[in-house]
């Protein structure tokens, strides 16, 4: 039985396509690239950690300065606006209905999350937060012991092989969704636990 829920950001809770391109052509500009990719490119070659996908087109790009200039382009006004993907304020707040704990484990910075967090009416919500995550392989079993979650009872739900990797690498059961950073056919070669295609699917997991 399920009794503990770790969820991404980015790509399962705030639906963030549209930014996350913008972002990404913006950072590509500013560092003197004149690559530009359309969001199904984007969904193809994405990589978690964040500077394994920099990296491959920034060899010399350190993490520090990709640091900086992500902040500066993420908090731009220019920045399309991201929304809560429908449905999923619905189902955290009925999971949590049903004694449910969660977490939240993302790269996002405190600076956009938290306020997302106000603005998708989901304050007092979890138990955990923990932003601006590199690695969440080195930071996922931190955050179980921390609040004593059974790992034979949480699963994490994540976007890209970095949460099914993490989930994995902890002992824990991983479902990934497909509205996110990562295309379907991508997200089947990690053999996650579940791949689900729409909130009805995620609550039907969960509440196996």
């Amino acid at each position: 039985m399920i009794k503990n829920i770790i969820f991404d950001w980015s790509g399962v809770i705030k639906d963030a396509n549209e930014g996350h391109i913008w972002v990404v052509n913006e950072m590509i500009r500013k560092l003197g690239g004149d690559r530009r990719l359309s969001l199904n490119e984007l969904r193809d070659i994405w990589e978690q950690p964040y500077m394994v996908f920099w990296n491959k087109i920034f060899p010399n790009l350190i993490i520090k300065e990709e640091q900086k200039i992500y902040k500066e382009t993420i908090m731009s006004p220019k920045c399309p606006a991201s929304g809560v993907y429908p449905g999923i304020v619905e189902l955290i707040k009925k999971m949590k209905e049903k004694g449910i704990s969660m977490a939240v484990l993302s790269s996002d910075l405190s600076d956009t999350i938290f306020p997302e967090i106000r603005n998708f009416g989901l304050e007092n919500i979890f138990c955990d937060v923990s932003v601006d995550v590199h690695d969440k392989t080195g930071e996922i079993c931190n955050l179980l012991k921390r609040n004593n979650f059974d790992t034979d009872e949480t699963v994490f739900v994540g976007d890209t092989n970095l949460e099914i990797e993490a989930g994995k690498y902890a002992g824990i059961k991983t479902i990934a969704v497909t509205w996110g950073f990562y295309s379907e056919h991508r997200l089947k070669t990690l053999n996650p636990d579940f791949i689900v295609h729409n909130i009805k699917e995620l609550e039907e997991v969960l509440l196996k």
